[in-house]
């Protein structure tokens, strides 16, 4: 028997060292585009995060009966189990309506500059309000909110307790405050948080290789920060628009908000996170398969044509940003009232 080789220990030293060399000059290159999440629950515009704030919030997050039916709640669409989202093409809302738009995760959503795809709403206090009154998903009014909300004593003492200084604590605007003070606690720490602030074990070759090809190849022009995404306004089909099935004629994105030409077929970047859990892909909900996506991608926004190997290094680079979630535990609710307003399948309009 011939014994084992072996290097000698100089020379694996010196690969050693260069992997390490190696290993920190990619991780300086990353933090150029990109920033960890923060260990502590962020702070939001105009709006003081408090553990009975929170606590509101969550509840009526869960609480079906802040829609006209009685039947669809925040969680709905934005299922918690589910990586925040309802893994549909586009959600199914009152009366069992499909809605015009794949629905984003709530998960670090807190860390978008504007919520939804077109950023009409520009935090999470006021995406709160949409859903709520849009005739396709919850079909209710502020009016009948509060007074769903008033009717219930454990509600007016839960409001009064998270907005002490108000006259009149339970409101429409801080029904809303309350539901972004529990979506701000909605992060997912990730393998790539990890890596990010000096573990070099928790990311995998290929997970490294796919960041290199995602640097490389320029999806960090539109995915990079805090959320890989979430944070600005860009064509889609900057290169090659994709066929109608991805890219309906009809959807002209950030049009709807500003009217302005230029605003033709412009979404936010969507944020990466957790991308690998919330299929269907893209505003139209019509591409199920990760590496498909970064395909289109890579073709219809940067006209890059990478290899299989490269797209799949990506989608498992995808896959390190999978992050853990916080532990949810659902709320009991408080009790209806005579007084409680009963629910309704027509659409109610003020």
């Amino acid at each position: 028997m011939f014994p084992k080789a072996t290097l000698p220990a100089t020379a694996l030293a010196v690969i050693l060292g260069a992997q390490s060399v190696a290993a920190q000059d990619l991780r300086a290159d990353a933090l150029e585009y990109f920033s960890a999440l923060p260990s502590t629950i962020p702070a939001v515009r105009e709006n003081p995060i408090t553990p009975q704030k929170i606590d509101l919030g969550k509840a009526l997050f869960f609480d079906p009966r802040m829609s006209a039916s009685g039947v669809f709640s925040c969680n709905s669409c934005h299922n918690l189990a589910t990586g925040g989202d309802d893994n549909l093409e586009t959600s199914i809302g009152h009366g069992w309506q499909k809605g015009p738009r794949n629905a984003p995760t709530v998960l670090n959503a807190v860390f978008n500059a504007a919520q939804f795809w077109d950023g009409r709403a520009p935090d999470l206090a006021a995406q709160a309000k949409g859903p709520v009154q849009a005739g396709v998903e919850m079909a209710n009014t502020p009016d009948n909110v509060v007074a769903t909300l008033t009717s219930m004593p454990q509600y007016v003492a839960w409001f009064t307790d998270s907005f002490p200084d108000e006259a009149e604590p339970v409101s429409f605007d801080n029904f809303a405050k309350a539901i972004e003070a529990y979506e701000a606690t909605l992060l997912t720490p990730a393998p790539f948080d990890a890596w990010l602030n000096g573990n070099d074990d928790a990311m995998t070759g290929t997970e490294l290789a796919g960041l290199q090809t995602f640097m490389d190849a320029g999806c960090v022009a539109c995915h990079n920060g805090i959320n890989v995404g979430g944070h600005d306004y860009y064509p889609f089909g900057l290169i090659e628009k994709p066929g109608a099935e991805v890219l309906p004629e009809g959807d002209k994105g950030r049009f709807a908000v500003t009217e302005t030409v230029d605003d033709e077929y412009v979404f936010r970047a969507a944020p990466l996170r957790n991308i690998a859990v919330t299929a269907p892909y893209f505003h139209s909900g019509v591409v199920w398969d990760l590496k498909t996506a970064v395909e289109i991608m890579a073709t219809s926004q940067l006209g890059a044509e990478l290899s299989d190997e490269e797209v799949d290094n990506v989608v498992a680079f995808l896959g390190a940003l999978t992050g853990e979630m916080p532990e949810v535990v659902y709320p009991v609710l408080p009790a209806e009232t005579a007084g409680t307003p009963r629910p309704s399948g027509e659409v109610i309009v003020e």
